[in-house]
């Protein structure tokens, strides 16, 4: 691994850090303030705010993709149960589409080492080998962002460092993105609902 490598694997791993943090002291607070123990409370906390509400959410769910500060399923949810399911599911899918064509501009830009530099070595092998399969490398892409399984993040990264050009891959960002955007936002609320009904 490169010293230049190293050294954004250190600030990627500070601003996590930094975010985590962050994310902890704001949901302390909104514990206490009672935001979590009263959806009625949030929503109206969100109103009040006004369209800085929905704009918030969706630069956070921008920043989420590129810098992982928490994982993305708790912000999908999160987007569903204050908006709710119809613009709940828009500002998660603006957001995140968004983050995912600046994540892959970031690493056609930065290249291999910047990939490497930020992402655990298990994941960057795991996944490094999609790139020997060129023909093929936007079939497997398609169809991971696709399923709701797959690290879609480090995989618009990835796709940064093919030859494949962006408006394709915003193309597959737009027809793609919605399917697993809304299996994890509907399915985690229809989870949090039946958990909470019993």
């Amino acid at each position: 691994m490169t010293e230049k490598s190293i050294t954004l694997k250190t600030v990627f791993q500070i601003t996590s850090i930094a975010g985590l943090l962050l994310t902890v002291i704001l949901t302390v607070y909104g514990w206490n303030a009672g935001y979590f123990t009263s959806l009625e409370l949030l929503k109206s906390f969100v109103q009040k705010i006004g369209v800085w509400g929905p704009v918030a959410f969706v630069i956070l769910q921008i920043v989420q993709v590129v810098i992982p500060v928490f994982p993305g399923g708790i912000s999908l949810l999160a987007g569903v149960i204050i908006f709710g399911p119809v613009e709940g599911f828009l500002y998660n899918y603006i957001g995140i589409a968004v983050g995912s064509v600046s994540a892959f501009l970031l690493a056609r830009r930065l290249g291999g080492a910047f990939l490497q530099g930020i992402s655990s070595r298990k994941l960057y092998d795991k996944y490094i080998g999609w790139l020997d399969k060129r023909n093929r490398f936007e079939s497997f892409f398609a169809i991971a962002i696709f399923l709701p399984v797959a690290p879609d993040d480090f995989l618009c990264m990835l796709a940064g460092l093919t030859k494949m050009k962006l408006q394709k891959f915003i193309t597959i960002i737009l027809l793609c993105k919605p399917f697993s955007i809304a299996a994890y936002s509907f399915g985690l609320s229809t989870l949090t609902i039946w958990v909470g009904s019993r």
